[in-house]
């Protein structure tokens, strides 16, 4: 029996799954999806999958990669869709399947407790300063009992707290063979672990900054594998551009600076002037972060010459001479003592790639690259490939000594293009020959789910948008006891629409305005599920970036979500200045071919939080009147799903009130 045959069978309405697993249903996208990536398996080569909202894509690629008896790599978007396929979809799978199979989660090194770190954290001179002794304690204790060291599994540990760099370690800090901890590192003890299992979860970050680096193990392991899946795939692209690319910044100068005082006044006191050295970078730093002043701050400055737009070219190459001849003191000085003490050994080989790093922003870009300085509380200085088309081509697809037939790569997602060969992912990904596949949700969205774009509200961009965006959401919302998800394009945007949110709902008994950045997004995610629950206010969550995706909330929780604006890419941004660029030298459009795509598939992305079961039901606003005006509102509206469309303001009120949820207020719809 074949791979695809024996898939099948498991996922038939009297399979096995049906009888072992109690919440499965048989769906035929699920079963059609999970056929496909049996037969590649079998075959080799490379299946792209675009599997709608509710198709079950996880359990979809698991069985048959479980069942196939190759071993897997699994890389997911983030950490903690990784916690999940690891802690709860493969031992469910591997249950039910009754397969003995050895699986492994592996992370990026600052997921993990550094003990080395950590017995020294407590000697830092500003540790009080980070508010921090409480949290320090909490974790000394559990560094006691931890079989993993991985921090996601400690109870209430803020994922923003400063501590968090201290007990961590970084490609740069890590002392390697040479760190007394060496043995029972958390770190060394994931990649054995790793190396030995059948099915490895990562993330792409890992992936993506190995490839990089070759620096964490992946390297050894994924010749050995047959079989990678990269699911929430859509964030491939852009994941990769970060990691494959060059950065500096002033921040790691800092960094590097007050780790060479700390270990230089420990470990060779009297050898050389510890405190002149790392104050020269120190200051070298802040000179060069000065030198471009505050009224850019927030902005991305084009770097097109020998410095990025708006700076002077001379003070800036002075700038950057300046830091590199502190790090050259302290390499020289490094040099004389590094054999001494591994701490001092690694601070030698940092400052030495500090002084390479800075030679490389010295010079021009690479020509298919483009360069741009980051400008907040600290410089970044950045340079990146305009996507990771060749590097999957050369890298990945041909990396291996064995044929592609040999191997099977499978990338999934349930928001990958617009059109039917998904161009959208599969040009800047390199994988313009696999072969495509699209399965559509299984939900009836026309039945569960209505989008409404009211006509009333002034065009984005106008200074009166955002308020009025605020005043739609505070009617609606409390029209139906909260339940409402607003989605931002921008920062600005958020804080307008927040404050004037927050405002109407000041008193103690109204609905409760939640606000991205006020409270880390674990916190925030796991008040908007409870909802009303315990006789709690109803709520209203305000987001940008990151609550775009990845964010899962099925049930009467959410049942409005707003988008105040079309998610076009920002024109004036470096990378897509140059992708445009690169667009229009071949002869294309950059509004048809790459702006609009951007835009669905974003706009796809967001309107995806709305409905997450087929129980659910909801209402979809989009505060964009381009959307009905333009012409190309109606390619936009047709990447989502088929749902039920509202012409008024009359029939936008008939249908919140047709949810029939608790309100806080009596309805005022017309």
């Amino acid at each position: 029996m074949s791979l695809e045959d024996r898939v099948r069978e498991v996922f038939a309405p009297a399979g096995l799954l049906s009888r072992t697993v109690q919440e499965f249903k048989s769906r035929d996208g699920q079963t059609e999806m999970a056929g496909s990536i049996a037969r590649t398996i079998d075959a080799g080569g490379v299946l792209v999958v675009e599997a709608g909202t509710g198709i079950g894509k996880t359990f979809a690629y698991l069985v048959p990669v479980l069942l196939s008896g190759t071993r897997v790599l699994l890389s997911t978007a983030t950490k903690t869709l990784q916690d999940q396929l690891f802690g709860r979809d493969l031992p469910l799978l591997l249950r039910a399947l009754g397969l003995p199979l050895r699986s492994a989660l592996l992370k990026g090194r600052g997921s993990y407790l550094c003990l080395q770190r950590l017995q020294v954290a407590r000697q830092q001179h500003n540790i009080a300063a980070y508010g921090a002794l409480r949290t320090l304690a909490k974790i000394e204790s559990w560094a006691l009992l931890t079989g993993t060291g991985d921090l996601a599994e400690l109870p209430g540990l803020d994922e923003r707290s400063p501590l968090i760099a201290l007990v961590t370690s970084t490609r740069e800090n890590c002392l390697g063979a040479q760190c007394p901890q060496f043995r029972a590192c958390h770190v060394n003890q994931a990649r054995r672990e790793a190396l030995a299992a059948d099915v490895v979860v990562v993330n792409h970050h890992l992936f993506f900054a190995d490839l990089a680096v070759r620096e964490s193990g992946m390297a050894e392991l994924l010749p050995t594998v047959r079989t990678v899946v990269f699911d929430e795939a859509h964030q491939l692209n852009e994941t990769g551009v970060q990691f494959l690319g060059k950065q500096l910044s002033t921040g790691q100068l800092l960094d590097f600076a007050r780790d060479l005082l700390a270990s230089g006044l420990q470990h060779a006191r009297g050898l050389a002037d510890w405190q002149m050295i790392a104050s020269a970078v120190e200051r070298a730093a802040r000179d060069l972060r000065l030198l471009v002043g505050t009224s850019l701050s927030g902005s991305k400055l084009r770097w097109l010459g020998l410095a990025p737009e708006l700076l002077d070219e001379a003070q800036w190459q002075e700038g950057l001479l300046a830091v590199k001849a502190s790090c050259s003191q302290a390499v020289d000085a490094l040099s004389a003592v590094g054999q001494a003490e591994p701490d001092l050994a690694r601070l030698w080989e940092r400052a030495n790639g500090l002084v390479e790093r800075i030679d490389f922003f010295g010079a021009l870009c690479a020509q298919e690259s483009v360069r741009w300085l980051d400008v907040g509380s600290q410089l970044i200085l950045v340079e990146s490939p305009l996507d990771i088309a060749q590097t999957v081509r050369t890298r990945l697809l041909s990396s291996s000594s064995e044929p592609l037939s040999q191997r099977s790569w499978i990338f999934t997602s349930a928001t990958l293009g617009e059109d039917a060969r998904l161009r959208w992912f599969t040009e800047s990904c390199g994988l313009t020959e696999a072969e495509i596949l699209k399965v559509q949700s299984p939900f009836d969205y026309e039945r569960q789910a209505a989008v409404y774009v009211p006509m009333q509200l002034a065009r984005p961009g106008a200074p009166e948008h955002s308020l009025q965006v605020a005043e739609l959401v505070a009617k609606a919302a409390a029209t139906i006891g909260g339940r409402t998800l607003v989605l931002t394009t921008t920062l600005r945007a958020l804080r307008t629409v927040s404050e004037a949110l927050q405002r109407k709902f000041a008193t103690a008994d109204s609905l409760e305005i939640l606000v991205q950045g006020q409270q880390s997004k674990r916190q925030l995610m796991e008040r908007f599920r409870l909802g009303v629950e315990g006789g709690r206010a109803g709520c209203v969550l305000v987001a940008s970036a990151s609550f775009w995706e990845g964010f899962d909330v099925p049930g009467d929780a959410l049942q409005l979500l707003v988008i105040d604006k079309l998610p076009f890419p920002p024109p004036n941004d470096p990378l897509v200045e140059a992708r445009s660029k690169r667009l229009e030298a071949d002869g294309r459009s950059v509004f048809n071919d790459y702006f609009i795509p951007e835009a669905a598939v974003a706009l796809k992305q967001g309107a995806g939080r709305l409905i997450r079961r087929e129980t659910d039901q909801g209402v979809l606003v989009i505060c964009d009147t381009r959307l009905a005006q333009m012409g190309y509102g109606k390619r936009l509206l047709a990447a989502l799903p088929a749902m039920k469309k509202l012409v008024s303001e009359q029939e936008f009120g008939q249908a919140l009130n047709a949810l029939t949820r608790t309100s806080t207020t009596d309805s005022d719809w017309s």
